[in-house]
């Protein structure tokens, strides 16, 4: 049996999203493994400015791939970002709120706890 996967928080990993349903492993929480080079552990809020941003960076969320299965984010919706992209949208200062009980204890070895802290939406 696995050991649960840790929040930021070093709580229980809670879920970020099921509809959609978000991931690395698509089991709606933003677990990561070896296999996740893009280490997608950030469970955001999806908002018009960020997916304009992640769009524009050449990563089209919005729009849906029904060929995968995708139909697409909208504002409000809850997905997991790549750590990387997460602090990049930071700089940039278009990063969206954030679920630190969703968001996997990984994401610390990319961006500081306080940083996630100041858009914690829970």
């Amino acid at each position: 049996m696995r050991a649960p996967s840790l929040n930021v928080l070093g709580g229980d990993l809670e879920s970020c999203s099921t509809n959609p349903v978000t991931g690395f492993f698509r089991d709606g929480r933003c677990n990561t493994g070896p296999m996740d080079q893009g280490l997608h552990t950030v469970c955001a809020l999806m908002t018009a400015e960020f997916l304009a941003y992640s769009k524009y960076l050449g990563n089209d969320l919005s729009t849906p791939r029904p060929e995968y299965g995708f139909a697409g984010l909208k504002p409000g919706d809850q997905w997991c970002l790549c750590a990387g992209r997460f602090l990049q949208a930071h700089a940039e200062g278009v990063a969206p709120r954030i679920r630190l009980t969703s968001t996997h204890q990984r994401t610390l070895d990319v961006v500081d706890l306080a940083i996630l802290q100041t858009y914690a939406a829970d």
